[in-house]
């Protein structure tokens, strides 16, 4: 991994970036460089956008409560991240916060919340997720968002799922054994184009288990001897995949 600058602050700017482009800040991004910062007219951030990679800019204060950034030098092109769907039963609020920034870290390219029957949380504030994305992103110098999708049916979300992407199904009922062999030799996807479904705390429903099974490429896994709760089990599996199928190999 190239040397990265971790004194600069990092923000996620909605706009076109390329060099010389000029993006006018909203008040809350304008007022923590200004204010909470207190960065100065030249004042050097790391912007991105989750396109066009990540490029330096250079503070232009108007006023103590406004100001533009103005990007000077390209720091990192764009790269293509994993190809890894997160699936998962919705959580209460602060938990399914933690999980979705952990996802994100993990490298998640799409977070797609399942209605299952045990499912707890029925509805998901999209907004409040995609917040969560981008602040994970700016802390951790990640250059992709993922796409936040809305909830849907487990039988939808499984259905709408390619034939030739592998589906991880972390079954609390699956031998307890090694994982990352279990993904190794499961896998007959070489380009790492996976989805991964954890479900709620009461567990899959035999329907639920048997209409995982009979996706064409499922590769069905047990997170270890202890019982997780839910956003544990998104740092634990996306590990192993990481390790196993995605880029940590």
């Amino acid at each position: 991994m190239a040397k990265y600058d971790f004194d600069a602050p990092r923000l996620f700017l909605d706009a076109p970036l390329r060099l010389g482009a000029r993006v006018a800040l909203d008040r809350a991004q304008a007022n923590y460089l200004l204010n909470v910062l207190r960065l100065r007219e030249g004042g050097s951030v790391l912007v991105f956008n989750g396109r066009d990679g990540e490029w330096r800019a250079e503070v232009a204060p108007d006023g103590r409560k406004s100001a533009d950034l103005v990007t000077t030098e390209q720091t990192r092109p764009q790269e293509a991240g994993p190809d890894v769907v997160y699936a998962f039963a919705p959580l209460k609020h602060a938990r399914l916060d933690y999980m979705v920034q952990k996802a994100v870290e993990m490298g998640a390219s799409r977070l797609q919340p399942v209605i299952t029957r045990r499912t707890q949380a029925q509805r998901v504030n999209l907004e409040r997720m995609r917040a969560n994305a981008i602040e994970a992103a700016e802390q951790c110098g990640i250059l992709a968002l993922p796409e936040i999708a809305a909830e849907a049916p487990m039988e939808r979300v499984l259905a709408e799922l390619e034939p030739d992407r592998d589906l991880v199904f972390c079954d609390e009922e699956a031998p307890v054994g090694d994982p990352v062999r279990a993904l190794r030799q499961g896998s007959r996807n070489p380009a790492a184009k996976v989805a991964v479904i954890v479900g709620p705390e009461g567990g899959f429903t035999d329907e639920e288990r048997a209409l995982a099974l009979r996706h064409p490429r499922v590769v069905r896994v047990s997170l270890g001897p202890r019982i997780l709760r839910a956003d544990t089990a998104a740092v634990a599996v996306l590990a192993l995949v990481q390790t196993a199928l995605g880029d940590w190999r």
